[in-house]
């Protein structure tokens, strides 16, 4: 009961404050997507809604913000070109039930296998393509939007200094508005990206066939939604957890993420994850419980729908400047003294995942690698085993695994005693590999002639080694 108190009613004024500045911002980031998959902007705008407002009772991470993201939208955008929305839509449900089945399995405990490196990349390459998707409403524009732009950005950092009791980007949001209507001045404005609806999302079945064919269109999909939406989820979900210094439930939160695109996808939604930008925003206004996720979703259906002739008014030079905010605090700055300090390379690590991330649009992609890079840095820098020899006794100092093995194997080419003593003392035998290599040492010296004998393995080495030779 003290849980529930403190992450729905803790924060009160503060989320209901941030909530609503969420909402704002979730509106042409939600028309943006839709466009990029080529469905009506309902689809993105319903998801943003259901999945917010799902995700702030079952998720894991309070004060995450969970939407229509771009990241889902790209996987989706071939399916839905080849064969359209009602098979996006049983893509989502799919989505949803195998995202459940992952967080009851515990696949966030794979978050500990993420280096930092990999995180400051993540990071990084999301405060970068925050700000570089913000350029198109700014760029080639008139002067007018460049000024309010940077209008925008002064306000959001400098009423802070003056005001905290109201979130700048809110105030922000209102008062350049306002001052554009009043003007009359002409900017893009929201109602430039797409229409919005005009009533609450129904419920209905996809009209498709339920059958093998139907399952395999929509499988792959599925699986990439899933996993793109988990890693970006997760990530985000530490990354609130480094900025509040507060923990999380991560598998809660993949169950959560499965449950909200299950049914998001029966009321006419795409699939959708956390989304870091709001969710920096959410932190950085002062949403940190569940309301501040339930208020976003709320308010965005609201907005939408009771005041949109309002909203289509905003300009999106305002919404660009507070996203460029957003950017800012998202990169990590230190990553510049990361680079001069660190391993070189776990600074390759970062560097790489920044550039893959940035080139294919694809969190997951960017990650994945940067993962696998980490590993392979490690083994190579584990593997380093070395053989010394004394008076027929070769000492062999280091982890013996599928990695090591040439190396020590070539350390006995040109061994020509009649008998000698292998030393274990310092190393250690990790799996068939390793237990294979000696063996074949051990033919390779018998058949000259040489009597070899297996010394000094540790409990671990010697139970492989007894197993498997």
């Amino acid at each position: 009961m003290h849980t529930f108190k403190q992450q729905w009613l803790g924060n009160v004024r503060a989320d209901l404050l941030a909530g609503i500045v969420v909402g704002l911002a979730l509106i042409p980031e939600a028309l943006a997507f839709a466009f990029i998959v080529g469905v009506d902007p309902r689809v993105a705008l319903y998801a943003s809604f259901t999945i917010a407002v799902i995700t702030s009772f079952v998720g894991g991470r309070p004060g995450l913000i969970s939407a229509a993201t771009g990241a889902m939208a790209l996987v989706l955008v071939s399916l839905m070109a080849n064969h359209g929305l009602q098979y996006v839509l049983a893509a989502t449900i799919l989505t949803g039930i195998i995202q459940l089945i992952l967080g009851s399995l515990g696949v966030a405990n794979l978050m500990r296998f993420i280096p930092n490196s990999v995180m400051l990349g993540f990071v990084n390459a999301l405060g970068i393509m925050i700000f570089i998707t913000q350029m198109p409403y700014l760029l080639g524009s008139s002067m007018m939007t460049y000024i309010f732009a940077v209008v925008t950005l002064i306000l959001v950092y400098a009423v802070p200094r003056f005001f905290t009791a109201i979130p700048a980007p809110l105030i922000a949001i209102v008062v350049m508005t306002t001052v554009a209507l009043l003007s009359g001045v002409k900017l893009q404005t929201i109602g430039d990206l797409g229409t919005m609806p005009s009533s609450l999302p129904m419920f209905f079945l996809p009209d498709i066939p339920l059958n093998l064919e139907t399952l395999k269109i929509i499988l792959p999909y599925s699986l990439a939604l899933s996993v793109v939406g988990l890693l970006e989820s997760l990530l985000t979900s530490q990354v609130l957890d480094d900025m509040t210094a507060t923990p999380s439930n991560k598998n809660r939160e993949a169950r959560g993420q499965g449950i909200a695109n299950f049914i998001t996808g029966f009321f006419g939604g795409m699939a959708g994850c956390a989304l870091i930008g709001q969710s920096v925003i959410n932190i950085k206004s002062g949403g940190r419980g569940r309301l501040s996720t339930l208020t976003a979703g709320v308010f965005l259906i609201f907005l939408i729908i009771v005041l949109g002739d309002v909203v289509v008014k905003i300009p999106m030079p305002v919404l660009a400047g507070v996203m460029i905010m957003v950017s800012m605090t998202t990169f990590n700055w230190g990553s510049f003294k990361f680079l001069r300090q660190a391993p070189k390379s776990e600074s390759i690590v970062m560097l790489i995942t920044v550039a893959i991330i940035l080139y294919t649009h694809n969190l997951a992609i960017g990650v994945v690698i940067g993962v696998i890079l980490s590993a392979l840095f490690f083994v190579a820098k584990i593997s380093r085993v070395t053989v010394t020899k004394n008076a027929g006794v070769y000492r062999i100092k280091g982890p013996l695994f599928f990695a090591s093995t040439t190396k020590f194997i070539q350390s006995f080419d040109d061994t020509a005693e009649k008998e000698i003593i292998i030393d274990f003392g310092d190393s250690q035998l990790w799996d068939e590999s390793a237990v294979g290599a000696i063996f074949k040492v051990k033919q390779k010296l018998e058949a000259k002639g040489t009597d070899v004998t297996i010394r000094g393995l540790n409990a671990s080495s010697e139970i492989l080694y007894k197993k498997l030779l």
